[in-house]
């Protein structure tokens, strides 16, 4: 298998991780975008933002990880609706 071949099957792997276990997180996308990985998507919170960047780290190690998550804004607004 060729390096980038492994590089896929090894970031094929990251996502099955994520979308296992107490994560379950099926809106996330980790793909490879030259020499680093970018993890885009929509995230409940912070903590598990944290969560998916460290299991990143883990499963690939040594290869810079940029994240483009996206924190889910689920508390009640901060002002009234307004209607023109």
């Amino acid at each position: 298998m060729n390096p980038r071949g492994c590089l896929e099957y090894r970031v094929a792997h990251l996502a099955e991780r994520l979308a296992e276990g107490n994560l379950g997180e099926l809106g996330v996308r980790a793909e490879i975008r030259g020499e680093a990985l970018v993890l885009t998507g929509t995230v409940g919170t912070v903590r598990c933002r944290e969560d998916i960047l460290r299991i990143a780290h883990e499963t690939l190690p040594g290869l810079p990880v940029h994240s483009d998550l996206v924190i889910a804004d689920s508390g009640p607004p901060d002002h009234a609706e307004e209607f023109w």
